[in-house]
């Protein structure tokens, strides 16, 4: 991780990049309404994990990677104005398990009747690169998500609403998936994929101010 320096100052930034096609990332960067201009830029940053690393060093981790990939994307492109990479990685923690997002609509009711009626976590990486001096941050944060008890009946009818087919874990918190939350312990946004006060923290020490 590099050191902050008096060079972020004279690399003022021109723009944050979004490193995700997430909509729902994507939405709660734009809520914090911010003064500089926010661009999308996906990439297929590699997601293999090694058996061996925690949780955190996962999200970690894999944020990192979808940062320096579109940090590299930009470099490639030639772009040359000073630009803030941001990436997040979110996963969903079962018994020490890491869960996915679903391959098809029974491994989506086979994860959901395994958290229903128990407590999991979920996890979110964050990783700022500053495209000019190559100066980063990466954090985490967690969260407690309690399930309520769920008949077999109710897990398939959320699942055949098609909304837990993109998410890890199987559900969303902030649509339907409100509904079979019984509570949570710790940052609410960091659930839907995007730890908002973590991110204001982060963007601080770049010149960044979210108000």
């Amino acid at each position: 991780m590099a050191a902050f320096g008096n060079g972020l100052q004279s690399n003022k930034l021109c723009q944050l990049v979004l490193a995700s096609s997430s909509p729902r990332r994507q939405e709660l960067v734009a809520s914090l309404d911010l003064s500089l201009p926010v661009r999308i830029l996906s990439t297929d940053a590699d997601e293999s994990i090694e058996a061996s690393w925690t949780p955190a060093e996962v999200v970690e981790k894999l944020a990192q990677r979808k940062a320096a990939a579109a940090a590299t994307r930009l470099a490639d492109e030639g772009a040359d104005k000073p630009s803030l990479v941001i990436g997040a990685d979110t996963i969903v923690v079962l018994d020490g398990e890491v869960l996915g997002k679903p391959v098809d609509q029974q491994d989506a009711i086979a994860t959901l009747v395994r958290l229903q009626g128990r407590s999991h976590e979920v996890y979110t990486g964050v990783a700022c690169i500053h495209t000019q001096d190559g100066t980063s941050l990466v954090r985490h944060q967690r969260t407690q998500v309690w399930m309520k008890p769920l008949t077999q009946d109710r897990i398939e009818r959320y699942v055949a609403t098609g909304e837990p087919m993109d998410k890890a874990g199987s559900y969303g918190i902030q649509g339907l998936g409100s509904t079979i939350v019984e509570r949570i312990e710790g940052c609410y946004f960091n659930v839907v994929g995007l730890p908002l006060s973590l991110l204001a923290d982060m963007l601080e020490p770049f010149g960044v101010d979210v108000y």
